[in-house]
């Protein structure tokens, strides 16, 4: 991965290969796990709200969330057409923090959310909100299950999802893991189904955060190790509306091949609706 850059105490690195060898080791499973630990145990840290989330940036939800919908939009009517509507649509929801992105999209276009979350009392708020009680779910659009673990230790059941969004999580993962952890989710997706992944862009080569032990990747640095994955580089799209001071934010639609277009109609939706860490 020839890309060059720096962590938050300014160091530079030549490549992303010399900085994962001083940050997490070669073959350094104790080293790694410490890594891990200690960044799961800086968000343990971290009040259980939009704002806490979203770190310090809470005012940004309703434009992430509009921005979202916009690009699920497309792709849903993209890959499945007309068999939409008689579709049981299932999606899993990567680093769900409070449920935030479920409660407030997921939900709403999908019978069945599952989230995977590895901080407890993230996830606890999460089921606390997303109960009938609170009118954010009903039988037909219900979260299915929780699963408290994170990221590199989760293999996604078989065959189960026809989106699989990971948002502002995946820079927790060293490369390696990240390639593992998308391998290992591509035999859960359903044909036809596809990833989405929304996340923070450096400039270009990396920025490693230091305090909650995260990487900001490029989007050069994005597609290599979606080439590494295997993985098909549908549709992209920017992120607008946020303040010029935070990283940008960019979405990708991932597919293990290029899906079939479909011939139809496009329909039209009538829903209405960092530096983030």
């Amino acid at each position: 991965m020839e890309v060059a850059g720096l962590d938050s105490d300014g160091k530079e690195f030549k490549n992303a290969e010399e900085m994962w060898r001083e940050k997490i080791g070669e073959g350094d499973q104790q080293k790694k796990t410490e890594w891990y630990q200690q960044g799961v145990g800086y968000w343990e840290g971290i009040e259980a709200s939009v704002d806490g989330v979203l770190g310090g940036f809470g005012h940004v939800n309703d434009a992430d969330i509009k921005g979202s919908e916009a690009f699920l939009q497309i792709l849903l009517s993209d890959c499945f057409g007309a068999d939409l509507r008689n579709r049981h649509l299932v999606a899993l929801d990567c680093g769900s923090g409070i449920g935030r992105v479920t409660k407030n999209l997921l939900l709403r276009y999908f019978n069945e959310v599952d989230l995977v979350e590895p901080v407890s009392h993230f996830l606890e708020a999460a089921r606390e909100s997303l109960t009938p009680e609170n009118g954010t779910v009903s039988d037909l659009h219900k979260v299915a299950n929780f699963y408290c673990l994170p990221l590199q230790e989760f293999t996604p059941e078989a065959g189960r999802y026809d989106v699989i969004w990971v948002q502002w999580c995946i820079g927790h993962l060293a490369d390696d893991d990240f390639i593992s952890f998308f391998k290992h989710a591509m035999a859960s997706l359903k044909p036809g189904g596809f990833f989405i992944l929304k996340e923070n862009i450096a400039r270009s080569g990396f920025v490693l955060d230091e305090e909650d032990r995260s990487i900001t990747r490029s989007d050069l640095y994005f597609k290599q190790l979606f080439n590494r994955c295997g993985l098909h580089l549908y549709k992209s799209k920017d992120q607008r509306g946020f303040p010029q001071n935070l990283f940008a934010v960019k979405m990708y639609a991932l597919t293990i091949g290029m899906p079939k277009k479909n011939s139809r109609t496009r329909k039209v939706y009538s829903h209405k609706p960092a530096i983030i860490k």
